[in-house]
């Protein structure tokens, strides 16, 4: 059953980045310049995730081009460093730079909030509780989201400090191994989110064969997400859905695929 309009409208639909260079062909015409992939990406999707700033976090001026190039409503969630969810040593300083950073983005309105994605090693403790209630307080008024990759944060009572915390909850859509997160319909905030990494179970633990995020969704495997979305939609006042299987071009192909089947 396609969603009702206004249900619709609270959706924001993108990938996780926008600057591959194999989505030249299957996305990008060829030829089209570095420098207008993300105003020609904006011709398709109003939201876009920063995943660059894992890595490394940009001058200001970075931002401030970005939001030059994408229309009025477009929105950006920015990735958290990998000293804030890998490292954890020095958090007060990469968040801090970060928020500096985006300055640009936060004046224009289009800076939707941030994105920590902790890894598998990040396991539901008293001492890991107490690192998401001090990041959360180190980014100060910007909306916050969190995935976690280990099964030991499936606990009725992290809804619960999620939401105390101010929070957003990250769904995943991920391969079905032992210790990973299942298809879930959670909700912390006023804000719901989910991000389609793929199921490519052979390489996800390991990589010597291929990328983990190497994956094409089928129409079926979207499809079965339809039931989830409708039933997170009515409890927030919008709805990400992000897709991360970023090689060759599969993530701008598949969050399109999911535009047509929830729009009917």
């Amino acid at each position: 059953m396609p969603l009702a309009s206004e249900l619709r409208n609270k959706m924001r639909i993108g990938t996780s980045g926008y600057s591959f260079a194999d989505w030249q062909g299957p996305f990008y015409p060829a030829g089209l310049e570095k420098s207008q992939w993300l105003e020609y990406y904006s011709r398709f999707f109003n939201c876009v995730e920063v995943n660059s700033t894992y890595y490394r976090i940009p001058h200001p001026r970075v931002f401030s081009h970005m939001a030059e190039k994408t229309p009025p409503g477009f929105e950006f969630v920015v990735k958290v460093h990998q000293e804030t969810t890998h490292a954890r040593r020095e958090n007060a300083t990469a968040c801090k730079q970060l928020l500096e950073s985006v300055a640009a983005l936060r004046e224009c309105g289009k800076l939707s909030g941030f994105l920590a994605q902790f890894p598998y090693s990040f396991k539901n403790s008293q001492p890991s509780r107490g690192y998401l209630a001090a990041t959360r307080q180190l980014l100060g008024d910007d909306p916050l989201f969190v995935e976690f990759r280990h099964s030991s944060w499936l606990q009725p009572e992290i809804e619960a400090f999620l939401r105390q915390q101010q929070i957003g909850y990250v769904c995943v859509d991920e391969p079905s191994l032992p210790g990973l997160l299942p298809p879930q319909r959670v909700v912390t905030t006023d804000t719901g989110y989910v991000r389609f990494h793929g199921r490519n179970a052979q390489n996800w633990w390991d990589t010597t064969q291929g990328d983990r995020y190497d994956y094409d969704y089928s129409s079926e495997e979207l499809t079965d997400w339809q039931e989830r979305i409708a039933a997170i939609l009515p409890e927030v006042k919008k709805l990400y859905l992000f897709f991360n299987n970023c090689h060759h071009g599969r993530a701008p192909q598949n969050a399109l695929q999911m535009r047509v089947i929830l729009n009917g």
